[in-house]
């Protein structure tokens, strides 16, 4: 006698659209541990990133305040920040910390 085989049904695989996979990148890179110390990331165009995610997030890059952009002559481009100045609750002294949140895209 054959015992049916119950199969379990494929997961589907959700794929990460172009500028998802591009926005990851870029905030990995801003959110290293020496691009926060030095406060500047360069970006570099790969050969799977298309035009249209490439000019999306540069765009959102381009239109956020704290971030300035550089473009630079190899294609690549470098995003510059300030250090962030938290004041101190009660002692009224400027303490410098590093930025913890991820980038804005």
């Amino acid at each position: 006698m054959a015992k049916g085989h119950k199969h379990a049904k494929p997961t589907a695989r959700q794929e990460m659209s172009g500028v998802e996979r591009l926005g990851l990148r870029v905030s990995s890179m801003i959110n290293h541990p020496i691009a926060q110390e030095r406060r500047w990331a360069t970006i570099h165009r790969l050969d799977n990133d298309g035009d249209r995610e490439w000019e999306e997030v540069m765009g959102v890059i381009a239109d956020t305040d704290e971030l300035e952009l550089t473009l630079n002559d190899d294609g690549s481009v470098t995003v510059r920040w300030e250090q962030q100045e938290v004041e101190v609750a009660g002692r009224g002294e400027v303490e410098f910390e590093q930025e913890e949140e991820p980038a804005p895209f």
